[in-house]
């Protein structure tokens, strides 16, 4: 009797906890990571490597943390040289059990599951990985070190997380050498910089309360002569000329170069990085195509010149009964009240602006405005690739054309190109595009009363306007429609760029400057040294290359 009790306990017993075990296995992961380090080394032989640490602490009712995926800059990466540990006692990995996107693996917890209610403290080191280092966008002679540190998916992760990224330089890098790249939002615009205990220079960025769902783009740019040449990852040039020639060419100019082409070269570029105003962080590639974006964003990312910008959401807002162009010179607007629905944020920006008086406070406006559009192009573009985004609207653009230029008769063209208007606009050969392209009479598109104050329709302006040569009054044409010669029609198009520099920001080059000035600083120059992970100004300056980024996978358990 006794010993059918026991069997019958034993079974209650085994069911239970096979039941409790199906339960867990049900129940959703979420979990809290307290605390994340990352010591991202960027080492002599041009490969990097990974040292995170994660205390996680698991909620209630929760699936126990059995595995931790772990996403990698790509594939290049040696699975005999990771090790891992949780709370001191050696894990082991698998590659087939990463979860993530990308490239990675997972850290089988094992016997240190992590159980509902629990914590523990996850260590992983990566000894190798390549073909992390790429060209610097902006100098020739430095590589850019870009890295994002693996994140967890967001259904898994509540809570803030005390987060440290320390980048450690390659070996013998000098003070005042390297350039860190923009932080990305909720961490300090520049790191501590230190040396570690090695010499090595170290940058850290530090955020109390980040995300572990995140992605966090870091970066920074040093000498490639730290590195062999073949660590940068690059597709090798075609060589026109062999060897012993190049090292005659670089003999005899040596000196001419020095004293004439470097100053010549340094101008150039000062010149053109100051009509840079996109951030570098935008430059941090990601994955995958920002589809979504509208055409005058588009020539945000194109960092298309300003003034063609302006023209862009003018034309937005005339097409749209916005507002209407009292006077060209100046140009003023006459702004509907109140304004139609579906506006973009920049378009009423834009209006606000012309409110306020021409000049100093209208060119502020159209700074803050810019700014606030460049900012949030940059926010729209993180995670996902900027080479690969801009050859889709590029392609746009030239779907757009096309259309345009097939369409069999005037007034089809003319349709064509005004549905199409601000796309047509990224092309930039579009002022003697739209020269070729209009030739003949030109349909005027509806709103075309809205831009030009002087324009009358044909049937109620016999007369040419005073000052308006009568190859630019609209003729009359069957159907009732309005047309104008093509070359007229094509001038006014491209001179409404024209009026933009000239009688609204003045010098578009100088008003660009101050654009760049907020959203893409110069680099500061180095002024001392200190030793320590200490903040300080001697180790590096800021720097707004990114080069080609090194977008780390994650978004797993």
């Amino acid at each position: 009797m006794a010993r059918k009790i026991l069997i019958g306990l034993l079974i209650l017993v085994f069911a239970f906890g096979t039941t409790a075990h199906v339960l867990a296995q049900d129940l959703p992961y979420l979990f809290q990571v307290n605390k994340t380090v990352a010591h991202v080394y960027w080492n002599a032989d041009g490969t990097l490597s990974l040292d995170y640490t994660w205390v996680f602490t698991n909620q209630p009712n929760a699936h126990p943390i059995d595995f931790v995926d772990v996403g990698m800059p790509n594939s290049n990466f040696v699975m005999s040289s990771i090790t891992a540990d949780v709370d001191g006692s050696p894990v082991s990995i698998s590659r087939g059990d990463y979860a993530g996107s990308g490239s990675g693996f997972a850290v089988v917890m094992g016997d240190k599951t992590i159980p509902a209610n629990g914590s523990g403290t996850v260590h992983v080191y990566v000894g190798r990985v390549s073909q992390v280092l790429h060209p610097d966008d902006e100098d020739e002679a430095y590589a850019s070190a870009a890295f994002a540190p693996t994140w967890f998916g967001s259904q898994y992760v509540e809570g803030t997380t005390d987060y440290t990224v320390v980048y450690h330089l390659p070996p013998n890098v000098q003070p005042e050498e390297p350039r860190w790249h923009s932080a990305p939002s909720g961490f300090p615009s520049e790191p501590q910089t230190g040396f570690d205990e090695s010499g090595r220079i170290t940058y850290t960025w530090y955020a109390p309360n980040g995300s572990a769902s995140s992605y966090y783009g870091f970066g920074a740019s040093f000498p490639r002569s730290y590195v062999p040449a073949e660590s940068i990852y690059t597709p090798p040039p075609q060589p026109l000329i062999d060897g012993d020639t190049i090292g005659t060419i670089l003999f005899l100019c040596c000196f001419g170069f020095m004293f004439l082409g470097i100053p010549a070269l340094t101008a150039i570029g000062n010149r053109r990085r100051k009509l840079q105003y996109l951030p570098p962080k935008i430059s941090i590639e990601g994955h995958g195509i920002k589809r979504g974006l509208t055409a005058v964003e588009s020539a945000i990312l194109l960092e298309q010149p300003l003034d063609k910008v302006f023209t862009m959401i003018l034309f937005g807002a005339l097409k749209k009964d916005a507002a209407e162009v009292a006077t060209r010179e100046p140009l003023e607007l006459k702004i509907a009240d109140p304004l139609p629905e579906k506006m973009h944020p920049y378009e009423e920006e834009f209006l606000k602006a012309f409110k306020k008086p021409a000049g100093k406070e209208r060119q502020k406006a159209l700074q803050d405005m810019v700014v606030h559009l460049v900012r949030t192009v940059s926010e729209k573009m993180r995670g996902f690739s900027r080479g690969e985004t801009i050859d889709y609207y590029k392609s746009i653009a030239q779907k757009a054309w096309a259309q345009v230029e097939a369409a069999d008769t005037p007034e089809v063209k003319s349709q064509k190109f005004d549905e199409a208007l601000e796309w047509t606009m990224l092309d930039k050969d579009y002022g003697d595009r739209t020269r070729r392209v209009f030739q003949g009479p030109i349909f005027l598109p509806t709103w075309w009363g809205r831009y030009d104050p002087t324009f009358r329709p044909a049937s109620s302006a016999p007369k040419p306007a005073p000052g308006i040569p009568a190859s630019s009054q609209p003729v009359s044409i069957p159907g009732g429609r309005n047309a104008l010669p093509g070359a007229d029609f094509a001038a006014q198009m491209v001179t409404g760029v024209q009026t933009f520099s000239q009688k609204v920001v003045g010098n578009i080059n100088t008003f660009t400057e101050r654009i760049t000035n907020t959203t893409n600083p110069a680099p500061k120059p180095s002024s001392s040294r200190t030793r320590g992970g200490g903040r300080s100004g001697g180790c590096a300056c800021a720097c707004a290359c990114a080069g080609c980024a090194c977008a780390c996978a994650g978004g797993g358990r």
